[in-house]
């Protein structure tokens, strides 16, 4: 069975039995702030196991992309270890339990009509407590005990160790089921099914309370699976990732074999490039913080095991296709991606290889160094020295470390990048999961909020959450202002922030209350009104009048009707890969992110303004309708790659040119937006451009204050008119060029007479004149020139001239031609000189130059040239 048909048949195996097939969660979920990558199928159903909000299934199975870093080190070693991977669930929210979990997945491993495996090639383990399990397996299922093992709660519970170590919280038993291949010699873990049936609350022993409803969460490795119906040794050697270790092999330049020396690290290659392809599609680009550094850091392990291969130029990026052809049947969005994709990938790669050979030859340096003194250990603050300088993250020094047979100093590493982040004031991400609090609360005991902003910017409203000092409370009188309070109401005109929109402002009041909302904010279904009570009291179940700050939401729908225009004329401009990266839109201020590789010309902004006030002064009707993801997806609505979408969503239609999903508040023509002025362009990371533009009254505003400055600016230069600026302007350039020439002749003149002082006072030993001289505010090319007039008007002269500038010393050594020629160099005294102000430099025989960095030991420099000047003519 190949790959793409396992997935379609679980998923279908599954349907049958009543479960909802839901697409997979991105890969990088932006809304969950716990995990920086989703780790596995249960992640986008947090929610309905809390029982928080609205459940709208119970059952629901799906093939879930995931990437893990724990174990990175085995990858392309082990037989099944990954960083992307897809993982095959089945799930159930208070719905079928442990009996049906049991048989639905012995009947798909074993019946001809699904995968037909051989039962007696099959084992299981169970929780050493589970005699639920262990009898259904036994009892129902006849699974002999002999292959049947009870586990303890570190090998078959979830969280692992929970009963013992916890943390407290939702828990359970697990399940797996190992396939035993080539008549039992080996042992493949394939499913594991987790039982969770408790709240574990405190130390044992009776930590465990049965949870009101029980839950199932199962996961099945969609590669490891696809290799054992192969009947291949690896993950790796299956349809699909065969085809992408020998493009990685292609890519090299060596012919991938998976027994030869070279099939570990293109296995690592070919994985690592699939997983960061999925990363940059979602936005994700490599860099220092984050996902960002995950990316980086995944890409840099790739090309260093191709440079070590003998690939010493860019290769990744070549390797991006290949994924594409053999994951777009799954996720066919990844093929409008692949150009953005190979562009940033053989960026990194390009900047990468340009310290990684400086990088290996200080890290071969740390291996010697240990091998001389005897050490198994290289110094945190020699890693760390090559973190900071050479790029070379900690993960890939302690890779290239442990093929040499040493271990990295992590202590002491992380203790120096703790202060280096201290001192950068890098904040470290939450990692707390699926913890209680008020709003968990609250989501249990409350619906969704219903949102009624897209129609009016009032209603009435009930209030049916009060949150204060991260507590629920019935009622709040407000007597400072020290923290805000949170208002939960059954309806609400307040838009909460979301799609780069920011969230409204206004007041909720009665005659007697006066609660003034500064930001709204969104968590779940409910929608959180955010800000202080300035008068009244507040109490659970009044209803109250929620009124939106209208100018202010005028203003937003402007600019983020504007946003849609902007990725229009991006487009149109720049192509179809000018693809939107992220957005903020606040009261006629935009900032829009798109990817694209280089900074916009002048005549490109022009452009893109241009069709956005056409389309302004069109006056297109802009409409908006709820539709089917996958409807929208086929009438072209433009989507942000990585975005969660839910399966019904908002279309934002604008005239017959623009076609977005988005949830934001909008103008209902474009003519509305009345004028839209870009006011700047810039780089914010790898492939990635940031245009900041206004709209409205704001727009406006800076076309006046561009034009009043302008009219300054012509008064200060005595231009009649503004459009006379340029002229006066070069004709001022021609006067300054002018006097600048004349500064020089006066300067020259200068120096020339300062020569001849100099000389007439030199020291003279065997006809030779020596001149040490301090010139106070020179510049370089005065020292030269100085130089220059010394050695013309002397016969026979030895020079050493000094300077200081910015802080730093400049030196200038110089000899005659027939100086050279009796053993004297302007280069071994200016060394000899700088070593004396902490510095160095070279040079001609004849001329030489050096710097350093004590200015205050400039004087002694000077006598040590003259020194050496006159130790060589005497000696």
């Amino acid at each position: 069975m190949k790959t793409d048909e396992l997935r379609e048949s679980y998923l279908s195996f599954f349907e049958e039995k009543g479960c909802v097939r839901r697409p997979s969660d991105v890969l990088v979920p932006r809304d969950d702030r716990t995990v920086l990558f989703t780790p596995a199928g249960m992640n986008q159903f947090k929610n309905q196991f809390l029982g928080v909000g609205k459940l709208e299934f119970t059952r629901a199975t799906t093939c879930q992309m995931c990437l893990r870093t724990g174990d990175i080190q085995n990858v392309g070693v082990t037989p099944y270890h990954h960083t992307f991977f897809e993982m095959l669930g089945n799930f159930s929210f208070g719905d079928y339990f442990k009996r049906e979990a049991i048989h639905w997945a012995w009947e798909y491993l074993t019946d001809k009509k699904w995968l037909g495996l051989d039962s007696n090639l099959l084992s299981v383990t169970v929780y050493q407590d589970d005699d639920e399990a262990y009898n259904i397996w036994h009892d129902e299922i006849k699974v002999p005990s002999n292959r049947i093992s009870r586990e303890n709660e570190h090998e078959n519970f979830w969280p692992a160790g929970a009963p013992s170590l916890g943390p407290d919280g939702v828990c359970g038993p697990c399940s797996e089921i190992f396939y035993h291949p080539n008549g039992g010699k080996d042992n493949v873990e394939i499913w594991n099914l987790v039982f969770t049936q408790f709240n574990r609350v405190g130390d044992p022993p009776d930590n465990l309370k049965p949870l009101p409803k029980q839950n199932i969460d199962t996961g099945m490795g969609l590669e490891r699976t696809a290799s054992v119906l192969q009947g291949v040794p690896s993950n790796f050697e299956i349809d699909t990732l065969k085809k992408l270790c020998l493009a990685a092999g292609d890519a090299v330049g060596t012919n991938y074999q998976f027994e030869s020396a070279a099939g570990r690290p293109l296995r690592r290659i070919s994985d690592h490039v699939r997983a960061v392809t999925f990363s940059i599609h979602e936005g994700v680009n490599p860099g220092s913080e984050k996902e960002s550094y995950v990316v980086r850091q995944l890409l840099r392990r790739a090309l260093l095991e191709g440079y070590l291969l003998g690939k010493h130029e860019p290769f990744l990026f070549q390797i991006v296709p290949s994924v594409v052809e053999i994951m777009k049947a799954p996720y066919p969005d990844i093929a409008k991606t692949v150009e953005n994709a190979q562009r940033i990938i053989k960026e990194e790669e390009e900047q990468f290889l340009g310290v990684i050979g400086k990088g290996l030859t200080r890290f071969e340096g740390f291996v010697k160094n240990a091998e001389k003194n005897g050490l198994s250990k290289i110094s945190g603050e020699e890693v760390f020295d090559l973190h900071q300088t050479d790029g070379f993250l900690i993960e890939l020094t302690e890779a290239l470390a442990a093929k040499n047979n040493l271990s990295v100093d992590r202590a002491e590493f992380d203790t120096l990048m703790q202060r280096h982040k201290e001192g950068s004031g890098s904040g470290a991400f939450l990692d707390s999961v699926m913890s209680e609090g008020p709003l968990t609360a609250l989501h249990k005991t409350t619906s969704d909020t219903v949102f009624k902003g897209y129609e009016t910017t009032e209603a009435d409203a009930k209030v049916v959450g009060i949150i204060a000092e991260d507590r629920l409370v019935e009622s709040l009188v407000e007597k400072g202002h020290a923290h805000p309070v949170v208002l939960v109401l059954d309806q609400t005109p307040f838009y909460a922030e979301a799609g780069g929109q920011v969230g409204d402002t206004g007041f909720i009041e009665s005659d007697d209350i006066h609660f003034e909302v500064i930001n709204t904010q969104k968590n779940g279904g409910l929608i959180l009104h955010i800000g202080h009570l300035l008068k009244g009291k507040l109490d659970q179940g009044q209803t109250l009048k929620a009124t939106v700050t209208e100018p202010r939401r005028s203003g937003i729908q402007r600019a983020h009707s504007a946003t849609h225009l902007l990725h229009h004329g991006l487009q149109s401009v720049l192509g179809q890969n000018a693809m939107q990266r992220g957005s903020k839109v606040e009261e006629d201020m935009l900032r829009f992110d798109f990817s694209h590789s280089k900074s916009l010309t002048s005549e490109e902004i022009s452009q893109i303004e241009d069709i956005i006030n056409q389309r302004i002064s069109e006056g297109a009707n802009v409409t908006t309708e709820l539709m089917k993801l996958q409807v929208a997806r086929d009438l072209g609505a433009m989507a942000l790659f990585g975005e969660k979408y839910p399966d019904n969503v908002r279309v934002v239609r604008m005239g017959d040119f623009s076609i977005e999903l988005c949830g934001g508040t909008h103008l209902s023509n474009t003519g509305q937006v009345g004028l839209c002025k870009i006011v700047s362009e810039e780089p914010v990371a790898k492939g990635v451009r940031r245009i900041h533009a206004l709209t409205g009254p704001k727009a406006l505003e800076k076309t006046r204050n561009t034009e009043k400055l302008l009219q300054e600016i012509a008064v200060q230069l005595k231009a009649p008119r503004v459009d006379e600026l340029p002229h006066r302007i070069a004709h001022l350039q021609d006067e300054l060029r002018e006097t600048k020439k004349q500064l020089l002749k006066f300067s020259s003149k200068s120096l020339a007479s300062t020569a001849d002082k100099l000389l007439e006072n030199a020291a003279t030993v065997n006809d030779v004149k020596i001149v040490a001289y301090y010139a106070k505010d020179a510049s370089r090319d005065q020292l030269r020139e100085l130089a220059d007039h010394l050695r013309k008007k002397g016969k026979h002269v030895a020079l050493i001239l000094g300077t200081v500038i910015d802080d730093k010393v400049a030196l200038m050594a110089a000899v005659n031609q027939y100086l050279v020629k009796q053993g004297l160099k302007a280069g071994d005294c200016v060394k000899a000189a700088a070593q004396v102000v902490g510095g160095g430099g070279g040079g001609r025989p004849d001329m030489a130059e050096a710097g350093g960095k004590h200015p205050e030991k400039l004087e002694e420099a000077l006598s040590t040239g003259s020194s050496y000047y006159r130790n060589k003519l005497e000696g």
